[in-house]
């Protein structure tokens, strides 16, 4: 079951489970300020953080002393397995997990997302989706299993949102090379090539293949086939697709180069390699 709704509560509000929660619980504060804690972690939540809170250990959670009034989205389901890899770096301890910087661009898609978070959760499958702009206090409940999961899915894109952060760049990387290598991860099955790479930041190929090089220690090439194997084994370990078009999808053009690749590269060839790291498909 998914439980999701929305609150603005004035000061004096609390809530206190001495032994926990059967489920886990997500909060989003868009206003004000609130206090959580979860045995003996505890952090003060502002705009724009989220609060996670794992079943089975006490904890409770109100308005912060001193604020007027907190307003936030809340959101009680089970979490699915692959999330705990996206949270693990904002571990708190004691089962709280601590996603306080989330950057300002994408908190109006957060709330978007629990927006439609909440009109899912009240889809009977049936009929149209229901008004996306609920009052505050309305709680949704997925029932069914379709409302489950579409709720579910938004929710996993809040998870991503609040989660994903660029590494840290190399002090004294030029700009122009960060900015390629960014390119290439984001999206590493495009049909990247040195002019193309190039052109992207303002350079000419020779110059841009050189300074790529002498920055990072490998071509612009090197990295991106890099960049594709990494995808390529995301992709066998995260879905059921078939060798061929996980080959298609990192970029590889024939599935034999992908393949010798990926061997070189992981120790296994790809099919191997998904029947030891996979599982999360399905």
């Amino acid at each position: 079951m998914v439980v999701v709704g929305h609150f603005d509560q004035p000061h004096g509000y609390g809530v206190h489970r001495p032994h926990g929660s059967a489920s886990w619980l997500f909060t989003w504060t868009t206003a004000g300020r609130g206090r959580l804690w979860q045995g003996g972690a505890n952090t003060s939540a502002g705009a724009g953080a989220l609060v996670v809170l794992a079943p089975g250990v006490p904890h409770g959670y109100g308005v912060e002393s001193g604020a007027g009034h907190w307003r936030f989205w809340w959101a009680h389901c089970q979490a699915r397995p692959s999330w705990a890899a996206w949270l693990r770096p904002y571990d708190a301890g004691h089962g709280m997990y601590l996603i306080a910087s989330v950057p300002a661009g994408v908190h109006g898609r957060v709330g978007a997302a629990f927006r439609r978070m909440h009109t899912d959760a009240r889809w009977t499958g049936t009929e149209a989706l229901p008004d996306g702009a609920p009052p505050d206090g309305q709680v949704a409940v997925a029932h069914g299993s379709a409302a489950r999961e579409l709720a579910l899915c938004a929710l996993e894109e809040i998870v991503l949102l609040t989660t994903a952060r660029p590494p840290a760049p190399r002090p004294g990387l030029d700009a122009r090379v960060r900015r390629a290598q960014e390119l290439i991860d984001a999206d590493p099955g495009a049909p990247h090539t040195v002019r193309s790479l190039a052109e992207g930041v303002a350079l000419s190929p020779s110059r841009f293949a050189h300074l790529f090089s002498s920055q990072l220690g490998r071509s612009p090439m090197r990295a991106l086939r890099e960049a594709r194997l990494r995808h390529a084994a995301r992709l066998l370990e995260s879905t059921d697709l078939p060798v061929e078009r996980v080959a298609t999808a990192s970029g590889f053009v024939s599935p034999f180069h992908f393949n010798r690749a990926f061997r070189e590269r992981y120790g296994a060839p790809p099919g191997a390699y998904r029947a030891t790291h996979g599982g999360a498909a399905g």
